[in-house]
Formats: C-alpha cells, structure tokens, sequence
C-alpha cells in the first residue's frame, strides 16, 4: 500500500515541504525539494531520524549553575528523551573547557555530550558579593 509522509526541511532557510512517497517502507518518490539536500533529509527522516541533543547540566562552584551542553553527533530521534533523563543528573565541578567531554557514549549511540561553552569557577568576590 502507497503511503505519503510530509517534511519540512530544516537544512537551509527555504524550509522546503517535502512529500515522500514509499510503499512498505521502500522510498519510490520525493517532492518539493528545491536541491539534492532536501531529498536527502527527507529519505533519511523516513528512514532513521536523528536529533542532536542540546540541554545543559548542573555546575558545582561556577560562575552560572547551568552548563550548555551538546551531542557530537545526532542520535536516534526515538533516545532523545531518555537522552536528556540520563543527562539531568549529571553534574559537574568547574572551571569547564568549551569542547571538554561532558559524558561519553551516551546510550551506547557513540555519541559523546561535551560543553558548548568555557566555564569559570565562582571567585572568592563572587562568594561575598
């Protein structure tokens, strides 16, 4: 049985309305697509969608209490939420490199979760300001 799905395409700004067709789970068309890209996301939105996962963690004697964090690679779009459940307890002590390793292999996908920013330790004029 022919099935049709529709997807906007985040690739670029002209967010282009995607129509794939498929007939049991094999693409046999794309539509709307201004560019190969678009296509592509498309079939790969059907196939395996996948997010990068963004969300911060706690930060013990920092500047701010949150660090932002962000996936190296997206993961199954299916993990996402169990992603950032396994993420809400993690907690850190600063100072934090932009780019330092955060946790590893989240879920077992490969991916590690690393620090989207530098973070300074809080300062003795913090503590008593």
């Amino acid at each position: 049985m022919r099935r049709k799905h529709a997807f906007t395409c985040i690739n670029c700004p002209l967010s282009c309305a995607l129509e794939l067709t498929e007939e049991d789970g094999e693409v046999l068309e794309v539509t709307g697509h201004e560019c190969e890209v678009g296509r592509r996301y498309a079939e790969e939105e059907f196939r395996n969608p996948r997010r990068t996962v963004t969300t911060t963690v706690r930060v013990r004697n920092g500047v701010i209490p949150q660090l932002p964090v962000v996936s190296t690679r997206p993961i199954p779009k299916s993990l996402v939420r169990e992603a950032v459940k396994a993420l809400a307890d993690v907690e850190v002590d600063a100072p934090v490199r932009d780019g330092q390793v955060i946790y590893r292999d989240l879920l077992g996908t490969g991916a590690d979760i690393i620090a989207a920013r530098r973070l300074d330790p809080r300062s003795r004029a913090d503590e008593e300001g």
